[in-house]
């Protein structure tokens, strides 16, 4: 198979995972229940795959969907708005064909780049367990096993700079000593990726300024100079 059918024979096998109770429990009762403002729509409620360019060079990892976001639209950041301010700057970086993205199929291509979460279902509190990423970050390393042009990881939020680094050991060799500290800005250089560490565009950085339109688009205006972009 092409890279591309490996990629989406995956996206399959993501789709329909069961392994971890309390997130399937989770994701079905949220896509049950509904959203008030999103009564009348059929939720996803399954694991939600990444997408993007397979001929990628930057990959940007997320934490989990958001209950009504991803587990909503079925695809990673679409429909909330921690992805409003992603495509935003994916879009203002030349990364994205548009700045928003309402559902799977409202046109939005990636240029260059692929997205995706550590753990692929949306998680009470938006806190999955140790044991939950671990069982989803398999996932993650064979995305990147088949995306082979990727060079930079671009971390969004603690959490997935913690997974990336693991992802990194799995696929490029032994940790880096001291272990590299998250920070916005952040950059961890490696044998096959560069980490580079970014705030997550929560609404609780985004809100309160923590996180400004500008310093994510330093953000992957470094990611692409990094990756040759």
């Amino acid at each position: 198979m092409s890279a591309a059918e490996s990629l989406e024979a995956l996206e399959r096998e993501i789709t329909n995972c069961f392994r971890c109770p309390r997130l399937v429990a989770w994701r079905e009762e949220v896509a049950r229940v509904k959203r008030a403002s999103f009564a009348d729509q059929d939720y996803w409620g399954r694991p939600v795959p990444g997408f993007g360019d397979p001929r990628a060079r930057i990959y940007i990892l997320g934490l989990a969907p958001a209950a009504h976001g991803g587990n909503r639209t079925g695809r990673v950041f679409t429909g909330d708005r921690s992805g409003d301010w992603l495509f935003g700057a994916l879009h203002r970086a030349g990364l994205a064909s548009q700045p928003t993205s309402v559902g799977r199929d409202d046109g939005l291509e990636l240029i260059g780049c692929w997205v995706a979460a550590a753990v692929r279902c949306a998680p009470p509190a938006n806190k999955p367990t140790p044991a939950e990423r671990d069982a989803c970050l398999p996932f993650a390393r064979r995305e990147l096993e088949l995306l082979e042009d990727v060079t930079v990881i671009v971390c969004l939020g603690s959490f997935a700079w913690d997974a990336a680094l693991r992802l990194r050991t799995e696929l490029s060799g032994p940790p880096v000593r001291p272990r590299p500290k998250f920070t916005h800005g952040a950059e961890a250089p490696g044998e096959r990726f560069t980490l580079v560490g970014c705030f997550h565009p929560s609404q609780q950085n985004t809100f309160t300024g923590k996180l400004t339109e500008p310093m994510m688009d330093s953000v992957f205006a470094r990611a692409k100079d990094l990756a040759g972009l």
